[in-house]
């Protein structure tokens, strides 16, 4: 929230005129947000910035600021080259796209317009008149399409680094302050995106893109960094530039290039709302959505190739994002062992029995129940009934329920490659759920995977959860509809996270070795799973949530009451626990972007004293 003092002071003087008044919105609770959140940013931006950023101005033409010299003469002063492919653009977005640039606070950038064989009239002669503007460059050449004409532009780029803005999107006020200032503070930086606003024909906004940290995984399904990025010129001209032929998908596969043996510490994500984004279905890949798509996963089956050769990449649960088909190009399967504790409950043991042994499609694979003294004449005619069912492991011991004791018991008796815990209370729907989860722990890294799960009346139960929720780490999405997807489409892909819930857990076997088992004396109960992904963490493995293997979870059905006085201070323990040695009320996971709360499961705008910093 913001202090008293900081709202008064942005009272006093607030220049902000961004956008006109009179628009169309369909959902006037989100337009007023989003335009209170931009409003918020601005301010906060000109609080801090040394000199000032104007508003863009709405008015279509030229503004004054736009005749100021840039101080680029010479390549040794020029930071920052924005390559612009042009191709009849509208003259009115031209304007829009200088202006959002001139009123940018002075510094050593230039723009380079490449026109890829324009042949309207109006686009000729508006690009006529801006040769005179002396940090305009202009590049002109037969058409050859987007890759060849931002290859052009990149031929004659000055800047270290080089920043790419479509021809009809524009920058938001102090973009390029806030670009300068992460470049100072981070000089060993090789590759910057930033948030974007979502904007309609006449840049009005309609949405935001805030945007996690880096996530290769993530990646590997969403182009989700998108617009701003910017590179280090030296390592873009060493890759070639953009490939032609995967026009639609050129800076997806620009990315993969560029990205591909670059330590992660030196890709930084800059959490403002840098770039405007016009979304009007004129652009490329819009038009030709399904070439573009194709081509995106051509280029991803190219990146995945020399470590899984015959790799193919297909849709994801959205039809236009992408799923990398590691299953395509395994050999063999690892033997898995999976430990489920119980006591009694008939039912569920049994339904979660019946759909391991006779619907899950994998090959090899032990089931350890680990019993703690079932007394039920149903449970145990039932362990009867699977004594002669080959990788059925029954282990029993009656002692004080402590769910880590259980699964460290569980794991001494494995013999698989790996480890998955399930709960009893688990039902399983599809069959290749496994083999799903086993080929995740082929990206790099890659230490824990875990599931999409649902509530039995089909809402979301598990997407994955966030350090620091609630001070501790709670679900987020609670109660979705099962085909809700969230923002940016990214719950309809794979991608890490921080933390995955204990109830279908995969532990790589590196990761066991080096980890070790489950803390049964500040975890009994609770936070198990929560402290041993973020030990995982730390010690550098990745955690990857998946929801192409999607479960039915009976949450707790057949735990005990946790509302009992002992329990309770059980439960007070564990969450101390969890805050002595995670400190997880200050803990800033990076799959959620900082502008957003941690205090409900469904994320809402945070109106923060200060800019949040890049991560």
């Amino acid at each position: 929230m913001i202090t008293r003092g900081i709202r008064a002071m942005l009272a006093k003087s607030d220049p902000w005129r961004f956008w006109p008044l009179n628009r169309l919105w369909p959902d006037r609770a989100v337009r007023e947000e989003t335009e209170a959140f931009l409003r918020h940013v601005y301010n906060l931006a000109r609080l801090v910035s040394p000199g000032p950023c104007q508003p863009f101005p709405w008015e279509r033409h030229l503004h004054p600021a736009s005749q100021q010299s840039r101080q680029t003469g010479s390549s040794e002063h020029c930071l920052i080259s924005f390559l612009v492919p042009i191709y009849n653009t509208k003259p009115e977005y031209l304007v829009d796209l200088v202006n959002s640039l001139a009123v940018q606070q002075p510094a050593p950038f230039e723009l380079v317009l490449s026109d890829d064989g324009s042949t309207d009239p109006d686009t000729l002669a508006s690009l006529l008149a801006l040769e005179a503007i002396d940090w305009i460059r202009i590049v002109r050449h037969p058409n050859g399409h987007i890759s060849k004409a931002s290859n052009r532009a990149l031929a004659v780029a000055r800047g270290t680094w080089v920043g790419l803005i479509d021809h009809d999107d524009a920058l938001f006020p102090y973009a390029v302050t806030q670009i300068l200032a992460l470049l100072e503070a981070d000089p060993d930086a090789a590759l910057i995106y930033t948030d974007e606003v979502i904007a309609d024909a006449r840049l009005c906004p309609r949405g935001l893109m805030l945007k996690p940290a880096w996530d290769p995984v993530l990646f590997s399904g969403v182009n989700y960094t998108n617009h701003l990025t910017l590179y280090r010129r030296d390592r873009l001209e060493a890759l070639g530039g953009w490939r032609e032929g995967f026009e639609g998908s050129q800076d997806y596969d620009l990315m993969l290039r560029y990205t591909n043996g670059l330590p992660e510490r030196a890709i930084r994500h800059l959490p403002y709302p840098a770039y405007l984004w016009r979304r009007d279905g004129e652009s490329y890949s819009a038009r030709f959505l399904d070439g573009a798509t194709e081509r995106a996963r051509r280029a991803l089956a190219e990146h995945y190739a020399p470590r899984f050769p015959g790799i193919t990449a297909g849709p994801a649960l959205v039809s236009d994002l992408h799923r990398i088909n590691f299953q395509c190009a395994m050999t063999s399967w690892p033997r898995i062992s999976i430990i489920l504790p119980n006591k009694n409950s008939p039912a569920l043991v049994s339904q979660v029995l019946s759909g391991l042994f006779e619907q899950t499609d994998y090959p090899d694979f032990e089931v350890i129940i680990v019993d703690n003294g079932s007394d039920d004449p149903k449970t145990l005619a039932l362990y009867a009934q699977y004594a002669d069912q080959p990788g059925f492991v029954l282990d029993q011991e009656t002692r004080a329920f402590n769910f880590s004791y259980a699964v460290n018991r569980g794991i001494e008796r494995a013999s698989g490659e790996h480890i998955l815990l399930l709960n009893n209370d688990v039902e399983i729907l599809e069959p290749d759920w496994l083999k799903e989860m086993v080929a995740c722990l082929n990206f790099p890294d890659a230490g824990i995977v875990g599931a999409k799960l649902l509530y039995p009346d089909r809402t979301t139960q598990h997407l994955g959860v966030i350090a620091g929720y609630g001070s501790y780490a709670g679900h987020w999405y609670l109660g979705q509809q099962e085909d809700f997807y969230g923002p940016m489409n990214r719950f309809s892909v794979r991608q890490s996270l921080e933390i995955v819930t204990g109830a279908c857990f995969l532990i790589a076997r590196r990761c066991l070795d080096q980890i070790g088992g489950f803390d049964e004396v500040a975890f009994p109960i609770a936070y198990n799973d929560v402290d041993y992904c973020l030990r995982a963490r730390k010690a550098g493995f990745r955690v990857i949530f998946t929801p192409f293997a999607c479960l039915i979870h009976h949450e707790s059905a057949s735990r005990g009451s946790d509302e009992t006085a002992e329990n309770r201070a059980r439960f007070e323990r564990e969450k101390a626990a969890l805050e002595a040695r995670h400190q997880t009320s200050r803990y800033l996971d990076p799959a959620l972007n900082p502008w957003y709360s941690r205090t409900h499961s469904v994320p809402q705008l945070v109106f923060q004293e200060r800019l949040a910093k890049p991560k």
